[in-house]
């Protein structure tokens, strides 16, 4: 009898819908890639059929300091997989100190005073809202868990084990469908006083960036231990260290940010135009915007102040107009970004744009960009608009 031919697979390969998925997380989540590889690997496991049945798709606890991603890693997986960020069940954990305050959770028990008022926030439906009929997954955040109260974390526990959850009213919820997030700030402040010299840059005679990248880790780790108990660490399929974004990771996350404005504008009512930023812009608004006390969030409130707030000055006064260019300056010696119209009458693209921002090329300081291969620059600016 002939033997049957041997054939060798590969298991590393993944499929079309899980590769788009990874991609479109990287484009919107810059570092953090044990998170993204996290929750890749979760969607693989799901769309295979293969999750455990009778718990969570997966229950991951997220360490790290504020503004390093956390949240921000979970609305951009929702955003891709539900099409919209906001599909997430969110429970902020600081409204939950007090055992009484379960109620808003769960909703109150038949007898008690308000039963009928208070509506329970994790229900069936309000899980079942993100469902579609190709992708029926649904997405839940416990945010700042390390805040909850006693009376949560009782809760926790079940849900992280056998994926049901009790509301007052006696009504089961089916977790089984469900990813299970908890973010923490725990170990933070240690973190940012390891990274030391501030801009994200390690200075010269300290340790190299992967002995660093292992201490945040095992601070982390180890904070997350000395708070949370045994039997709810023993839940967690993953834990997750995000580390404190680089000067060149900041970079990435400014050109996501002002792509985003970008949209913002493209979406106005009246002033639909392109801007473009500069290089010496760029780096204006990465000195006003980095701490690393505050990660990206300082850098997204530098570009509100110094990007947004001027443009809708600009719209509201109609400076700007349907089609216009505007380069988004600055000058070396000053403390404000310039505006200026460089072209009219230009095509607005229909679909989403690149991000409109100037090339990774070299610029004179304070002077006019210098062309990078590939990329035509507009005409010298004439009229300046804003100063």
């Amino acid at each position: 009898m002939k033997a049957a031919a041997r054939q060798q697979l590969d298991p590393t390969i993944r499929s079309n819908d899980t590769r788009d998925f990874h991609q479109s997380l990287r484009a919107r989540i810059v570092g953090q890639e044990e998170g993204v590889q996290a929750l890749v690997d979760l969607y693989q496991v799901f769309c295979a059929g293969l999750n455990s049945p009778g718990r969570p798709v997966g229950n991951l606890l997220f360490l790290g300091p504020t503004g390093s991603g956390k949240t921000r890693i979970v609305e951009a997986a929702a955003e891709i997989l539900f099409g919209d960020p906001r599909m997430v069940i969110k429970v902020d954990c600081a409204e939950f100190q007090h055992s009484h305050e379960i109620a808003k959770l769960i909703g109150s028990p038949p007898g008690y005073l308000g039963h009928r008022e208070t509506h329970p926030l994790i229900t069936q439906e309000a899980l079942a809202a993100s469902h579609s009929d190709k992708l029926k997954l649904s997405f839940l955040l416990f945010d700042e868990i390390e805040k909850a109260s006693d009376a949560l974390w009782q809760l926790l526990l079940g849900m992280l084990d056998k994926a049901t959850l009790t509301l007052g009213d006696n009504r089961r919820v089916d977790l089984s469908q469900t990813v299970i997030f908890l973010t923490s700030n725990l170990g933070g402040g240690e973190i940012t006083e390891l990274m030391g010299g501030g801009y994200g840059f390690i200075k010269a005679g300290d340790k190299s960036a992967e002995n660093l990248d292992e201490k945040v880790q095992r601070t982390a780790v180890e904070a997350a231990r000395r708070k949370f108990s045994p039997e709810f660490m023993n839940r967690l399929d993953k834990i997750v260290v995000f580390h404190p974004l680089h000067r060149k990771q900041l970079e990435q996350v400014l050109d996501i940010e002002l792509a985003m404005v970008q949209q913002r504008v493209l979406e106005t009512a009246k002033g639909q135009f392109l801007f473009r930023v500069t290089t010496n812009a760029r780096d204006f608004l990465l000195q006003e915007g980095t701490d690393q006390r505050y990660g990206a969030r300082h850098l997204k409130r530098s570009i509100e102040r110094h990007v947004v707030y001027p443009m809708a000055n600009l719209l509201a006064t109609d400076q700007v107009r349907l089609g216009d260019m505007i380069c988004v300056d600055w000058e070396p010696s000053g403390d404000h970004l310039d505006f200026i119209r460089e072209g009219e009458n230009v095509a607005i693209p229909v679909r989403r744009p690149d991000p409109v921002v100037a090339p990774k090329a070299t610029q004179a300081r304070g002077g006019r960009p210098v062309e990078a291969p590939g990329v035509t620059l507009p005409p010298e600016p004439t009229p300046r608009i804003a100063r």
